[in-house]
């Protein structure tokens, strides 16, 4: 089977690769500063085997630059630069890997509560879109938590022409039928009904347990469209990440080394996903672990 194989978390990847505190402007800082530590983590994903990498722009939305301290931050330079580094990466190591954009959650991440209006999000959506849509190959709405989160977001990223995955981020507590939920509660067969009109191309899971992940698996294998997931290895309780802090207060699990880590993955590829890879807390040793598995497996990457 054909597996496409992404790249794994940037950010506490990025905080452990730099001697600097982190702060909740994190993502847009270390490119500013320590530009270097970014391309070289994009060359270590490509040199892993991943074929998709996806740009440093995670925390660097229009809504970041306006809440930023008093700071007045340059939204558009933070995205260009995100996209400059990726493809600076790719051609460092002769790779013919994909660039992917990343629409992330536009108030902050795992709150479905503090998710704004549809209108609102599109048009921010809109102007990341804008920036990048010339210069990257596809489009990822991910870490969504709510079901019109990821509709505005793929909206204005279907705009653009170029694919478009979307991938929501679900409780870490099954549901009593065992099924799992979007953090905001809704089911995962009501948010893909909710993209409904839109030219989707890819559905995911990510920044979720691998173990709910792997629960996810059957119903977004029953849409019939290409899909897959990227967990993260933190701990179940993510509470106490609100708005404002940094994810140092997030505790990480200790089970999760590349070995047990590929082992859930393939678990995925066994009920069909075609698009793997890691999210928070994985590093380039796991997608090597994860090539190495899926080959020795047979697959086709």
């Amino acid at each position: 089977m054909k597996i496409t194989l992404l790249d794994g978390g940037m950010g506490q990847e990025l905080c452990n690769r730099s001697a600097n505190p982190v702060h909740a402007e994190w993502g847009g800082w270390v490119m500013r500063h320590e530009p270097h530590l970014v391309q070289e983590l994009h060359e270590d994903y490509l040199r892993a085997g991943a074929k998709v990498i996806t740009l440093n722009n995670y925390a660097t939305t229009p809504r970041v630059a306006e809440d930023s301290h008093g700071q007045t931050l340059d939204f558009e330079g933070e995205q260009n630069t995100a996209i400059r580094l990726a493809r600076a990466a790719r051609d460092a190591v002769g790779s013919d890997s994909r660039l992917a954009s990343s629409l992330p959650p536009l108030s902050w991440s795992y709150r479905p509560g503090l998710v704004d209006v549809f209108e609102r999000n599109l048009e921010d959506y809109r102007k990341i879109v804008a920036v990048c849509k010339d210069r990257v190959d596809l489009f990822i709405c991910e870490t969504m938590s709510t079901s019109e989160e990821a509709r505005a977001a793929a909206t204005a990223a279907c705009e653009s022409g170029k694919p478009v995955w979307v991938s929501w981020t679900l409780s870490e507590s099954l549901a009593e039928d065992g099924s799992a939920r979007l953090r905001s509660g809704e089911t995962i067969t009501a948010a893909i009904s909710a993209l409904n009109g839109l030219d989707i191309h890819g559905l995911l899971v990510n920044c979720s347990t691998p173990e709910v992940t792997t629960a996810a698996m059957p119903e977004l294998a029953r849409d019939g469209r290409p899909f897959g997931g990227y967990a993260n290895a933190f701990s179940a309780d993510l509470s106490q990440y609100g708005p404002g802090e940094t994810v140092e207060v997030i505790a990480n699990r200790t089970d999760l080394n590349p070995s047990a880590y590929a082992m859930h993955v393939l678990k995925w590829v066994e009920a069909g996903a075609t698009i793997v890879g890691g999210c928070c807390q994985t590093e380039p040793a796991h997608i090597a672990e994860i090539k190495r598995l899926l080959m020795a497996a047979g697959h086709d990457l």
